[in-house]
This record gives structure tokens, C-alpha cells and sequence, in this order.
């Protein structure tokens, strides 16, 4: 399970943007992490710094360690249409991320921590295995005896009506992943093709 561990707000004041939580107290402090803060003279970003940057950001925000990583970019480069767009439609197709975007977990690392501790079933079969791939059509659904657990339902706020390739059900506390997303639908502020010219290198 990739997950990290260390301070969010830390990881936030790196990129400028709350990409591991609400981001509430960049508002306090948004200077990057170090020594001398803001008045520290930093030199403007190279080509190779600028594409790592924007790797690392799409690794903190899906929670995901680098040999995963770079497997999901190969399976992305083998997959017909732009490489960019398809690297987001799997991260996005992870099983966590699929909990988290369905409203049953405030966070990713919360999602994680509910798959990984077999709350969750796929297609009505218990998967803990937080990168699973989901397909079209895949229903996400809480394992029978998670359904009584309060603490467990008392997280669930539902899907955000902006998440077009997801369909939550509310009844039947049941999610279906619809399709991949579109690029454009996805909200993070991630520059993919960075990432591609970085691993093209």
C-alpha cells in the first residue's frame, strides 16, 4: 500500500496548492519549506526540474510510490490515444481513488485504509488491493457486515454531481464506475504531458 506518512502541510507549501488536504493554513504560510523561507532566493526552475515537479505532484495527490508509478505510465503508453489523458484515466480508474471520488471516504488515504482493510467489495467479491484497476461497468459496494459499522457509513457524504463517470446510488449505498473520465472532467491541476516528456527522456 503507498501511502505517506509525513507533514501534509509540508507537501501543500512545496507546490503552492492544497493537493493532501484543505489547505488551510497555506493561507498562514505558503512559502515553500526551508531554512530561510520567503527570504530564500529561489532560482528559476529548468526544463528537467519543472517535468520531476509535476511528476511528484501526481504521485502525492493519488498516493502513489514510484516503481507503481512508472508501471501505470507503461500501461498508459501502451494504450491507444494520448499517453497524457490515459495516464489520468488510470490513475483515476484506482480503486481508492474511485472510493474517495464516490463520497464513502473524505480522503484518499482514508479510502485506502478502507480497501486495504477489506471493507469494500467489487462486482459483490472483496478486493483490498487499493490500485485495482476498476473497469466500465464494475460496482463498488460496502462489505455486508461494513454496512452495520456506524463508523464506517457515518463518513459517507456521497458523490460530487460534477464526477460524470461515476453513479452513486444512495438507497443501495452502491457505486458503479461508469467509464473512463474525460481529461478535461478531472479537476486536479496536473500537467500530464510533462510527465510524458520527463519519462521520454
Amino acid at each position: 500500500m503507498a501511502r505517506y506518512t509525513g507533514p501534509k502541510t509540508k507537501i501543500s507549501r512545496i507546490f503552492g496548492e492544497p493537493i493532501l488536504g484543505n489547505g488551510k493554513w497555506l493561507n498562514k504560510n505558503s512559502n515553500p519549506p526551508g531554512q530561510h523561507g520567503a527570504a530564500r532566493k529561489r532560482k528559476q526552475l529548468g526544463e528537467y526540474a519543472l517535468q520531476l515537479r509535476e511528476k511528484q505532484k501526481a504521485k502525492y495527490t493519488y498516493g502513489v510510490l514510484e516503481k507503481q508509478f512508472r508501471n501505470t505510465f507503461a500501461e498508459a503508453a501502451r494504450r491507444k490515444g494520448v499517453t497524457g489523458e490515459n495516464l489520468i484515466k488510470l490513475l483515476e480508474a484506482r480503486l481508492d481513488n474511485t472510493i474517495f471520488r464516490l463520497g464513502i471516504a473524505p480522503s484518499r488515504p482514508a479510502a485506502r485504509q478502507l480497501v486495504s482493510h477489506k471493507h469494500v467489495a467489487v462486482n459483490g467479491e472483496v478486493v483490498n488491493i487499493p490500485s485495482y484497476q476498476l473497469q466500465p461497468g464494475d460496482s463498488i459496494t460496502l462489505k455486508h457486515k461494513s454496512e452495520a459499522n456506524s463508523s464506517i457509513t457515518s463518513m459517507i457524504k456521497g458523490k460530487n454531481p460534477k464526477f460524470s463517470w461515476l453513479d452513486w446510488n444512495e438507497a443501495e449505498k452502491k457505486g458503479t464506475f461508469i467509464t473512463y473520465p474525460e481529461r478535461e472532467s478531472v479537476t486536479e491541476n496536473i500537467k500530464e504531458q510533462l510527465i510524458v516528456e520527463l519519462y521520454s527522456k
